[in-house]
């Protein structure tokens, strides 16, 4: 029979359960040492959960990433930027419009303000006050600029501070499609089920009507 390496040995038990902690792999290869199971990982590739205070393992090949780089099993969470810290970087980056702390905390299912803090203070991350609490931006001023102004126009619709989660994603995609014609429901429901986040379109449309940004019918009469 040939002979299984021990990194073969370490995928199949992957293959087994996708996301392991460190004392279930030792104790199914127990003649092997924990550094050299590390080892192993690391030749790989492999990622830390970002919740659970990085318990948790998987490896870089089984994740489904959703659009914002995320990955769930069993309430464990995976980012493919490995840390939190690296995560909350990304994703305040990316956005149109910043983030703030509960937006994501909400997004992320753990608290962030130890990283927010430490990335302001690195200046890797800048914060504004808009409508009573922080936004958090990109260091870069003009990104920065361009975020503060999505985000004043998103407050200019309606936004509470801290809003219901889907109040807040709906009304975020209505502000990165700004340029197009009045939102529709099953579109933006679409955007945000390609992001991992569930919403019918009912529960969109009720939220653009709630701010007055329902898609109204055309008139048939001519002009």
């Amino acid at each position: 029979m040939p002979v299984v390496s021990t990194a073969q040995q370490v995928i199949q038990l992957f293959r087994k359960r996708p996301v392991l902690q460190l004392p279930e792999i030792t104790r199914a290869l127990a003649s092997r040492s924990a550094r050299s199971i590390f080892r192993d990982l690391t030749s790989i590739g492999y990622l830390s959960s970002y919740t659970h205070t990085g318990r948790y393992y998987t490896l870089q090949s089984i994740p489904q990433f959703d659009a914002d780089g995320l990955w769930r099993f069993e309430g464990i969470g995976f980012s493919r930027d490995g840390t939190l810290k690296a995560t909350v970087l990304r994703l305040v980056g990316s956005s149109e419009v910043g983030r703030t702390q509960r937006e994501l905390q909400l997004r992320l299912g753990v608290r962030v303000h130890n990283p927010l803090l430490e990335l302001v203070e690195t200046k890797q991350l800048g914060r504004e006050v808009v409508a009573d609490q922080y936004v958090y931006l990109a260091a870069g001023r003009v990104r920065a600029r361009e975020q503060l102004q999505h985000r004043h126009q998103l407050a200019a619709i309606g936004v509470q501070a801290a809003p219901p989660t889907l109040e807040v994603e709906v009304l975020l995609e209505v502000i990165h499609g700004a340029r197009q014609p009045p939102p529709d429901p099953k579109r933006v429901a679409a955007r945000l089920e390609a992001r991992g986040i569930q919403a019918s379109a009912l529960q969109v449309a009720t939220v653009l009507e709630r701010h007055g940004l329902k898609k109204t019918p055309r008139s048939r009469s001519r002009h």
